[in-house]
């Protein structure tokens, strides 16, 4: 994929999150101090022992700093992720001397927190002195903050243990729960760089976590939210796609759905790199009409991958069988790669990650959303939801893939509505409804946008049938066939069936 790594670049510490490095333009300069902030449960620790991992198997030697966490729990918390610490790197658990825990051994005439805070300071030097270490975890700084005691004395000593650390040569990554009163923006101003880890809570489904670099010094990075998740594994974050970086060169020509009709009302078909939108109610076949487009994809030797919101995947291969297309042998083949997407429990960034990983690693070059309702209920705000939207199709458009996006609209006839209007996004637009006539619901297609091309400005009754999407001639003699109650003006309807 496209990223802003230079894979030669060695002046960087990977920290060997692959979406992270990304974000990052590499990793982290080497020799400087890093702050990774977040509340408790955000995956800090999780971060930081990958980073120690990643040096290990580049032959760096790693300490992890713990003043909070057991060496127990930092192990199990390896073990849940399949990872093994023994012989990776060194942990150096700092606990308090047994004699502060002794009231009898107190003092009397110092602050205990001056004897504590120094013990502590003394105590990671010296394990430093000792390994002489290229990655350090510092975890974490809400313990110094609690010794330290005031906000002064707290800047002094972070910035003891940075210049410290700087004579030393290592790459330090401090971690910070935030569980101080108020924001301390102290470690902002004398970290290299800092990355704030966050975790929402929507009103339903699975939690969402983000991440964000508020700050990195003279070094190009992605600005604003990166979605990411926790699996076993690690770490994996899904850098905010950014259309602008992703061109390839392709010829612009005209597809068609290999169903004459259909192609003459889009005035010979749809051009590659372009994107359009099906709107109609429920029912009305717009998953149908996507699927043409993939059928004739494949037939060219072509590859098309489908992502599926709200039908059961073995239900739209039963239902696509019924009308003479063959998923399951698509998908057997491996010309077709079809997910079913849970809204509930995936990030609108993970989810624009995985479309970007169809069309760069498998090479699909037709690509359908089914549908756009699906799609709205994984964003955390709605507000947001055009501007995903116009990235990943600006994305598509770009890498010559054609895009297909549903939307259902409420309601059967009459007056429609759309969840969202994004026909201003789109290409072409393909406009499904259906009408009532000589006692009979029956269904009418047209053709209402297309940017690169004349198209038909008819309209057509269509009916699906075993042969699959089967189109009539255009409706010229009733009005009003969009409302769903039509006129009829004409001596003969020209309806299917009934001529």
């Amino acid at each position: 994929m496209n990223s802003l790594i230079d894979e030669h670049d060695d002046t960087k510490a990977r920290i060997g999150i692959a979406g992270l490095d990304d974000v990052l333009s590499g990793g982290l300069a080497r020799g400087h101090l890093y702050l990774a902030e977040g509340a408790p449960g955000t995956g800090k620790t999780t971060l930081a022992l990958q980073f120690l991992l990643e040096g290990a198997g580049r032959g760096e030697t790693g300490l992890y700093i713990t003043l909070s966490e057991t060496t127990d729990e930092l192990k199990l918390a390896a073990r849940s992720h399949g990872w093994t610490l023994d012989g990776k790197f060194e942990i150096f658990e700092l606990t308090p001397p047994e004699t502060l825990l002794d009231p009898d051994q107190q003092q009397s005439l110092l602050y205990s927190s001056e004897l504590e805070l120094g013990e502590t300071t003394q105590a990671i030097f010296a394990a430093v002195e000792r390994l002489k270490p290229e990655r350090i975890v510092l975890d974490s700084l809400s313990e110094i903050r609690l010794l330290a005691q005031s906000s002064l004395r707290y800047r002094r000593q972070i910035l003891a243990i940075k210049h410290y650390f700087a004579r030393q040569g290592a790459t330090v990554l401090m971690l910070d729960d935030l569980t101080s009163e108020g924001m301390d923006k102290t470690v902002h101003s004398v970290a290299h760089g800092v990355v704030r880890l966050e975790e929402l809570t929507p009103e339903y489904g699975a939690e969402r976590r983000r991440l964000r670099v508020l700050k990195y010094r003279a070094q190009p990075f992605r600005g604003g939210f990166h979605d990411f998740t926790i699996r076993r594994g690690g770490v994996e974050v899904f850098p905010r796609l950014v259309s602008a970086e992703h061109h390839a060169d392709f010829a612009h020509e005209e597809l068609k759905s290999d169903n004459p009709a259909l192609d003459a009302l889009l005035g010979g078909g749809v051009e590659r790199g372009s994107s359009c939108i099906v709107l109609g109610p429920t029912g009305a076949g717009k998953s149908l009409v996507t699927l043409q487009f993939v059928s004739s994809a494949i037939a060219r030797g072509e590859k098309a991958a489908m992502f599926v919101f709200d039908e059961e995947l073995g239900l739209l291969m039963r239902r696509a069988g019924a009308v003479g297309v063959d998923l399951e042998r698509f998908r057997a083949s491996g010309a077709l790669a079809i997910e079913q997407v849970d809204a509930a429990e995936l990030s609108p960034g993970e989810f624009a990650h995985r479309v970007r990983a169809r069309v760069e690693e498998l090479g699909a070059q037709t690509v359908v959303i089914d549908s756009l309702n699906g799609y709205q209920a994984a964003m955390p705000a709605e507000n947001a939801l055009l501007l995903h939207i116009h990235e990943l199709l600006q994305f598509l458009n770009r890498r010559g893939a054609t895009s297909f996006i549903t939307v259902a609209q409420h309601g059967l006839v009459g007056d429609m509505k759309s969840p969202v209007d994004i026909t201003y996004l789109a290409d072409t637009v393909i406009l499904l409804r259906y009408f009532e006539a000589s006692g009979r619901v029956r269904r009418a297609m047209s053709v209402v946008k297309k940017r690169d091309g004349d198209h038909e400005d008819t309209i057509r009754e269509y009916k699906i049938t075993r042969e699959g999407l089967v189109i009539g001639p255009a409706l010229s003699d009733f009005q009003g066939v969009l409302r769903g109650v039509p006129t009829y003006t004409g001596d003969q309807a020209p309806l299917m069936g009934e001529q």
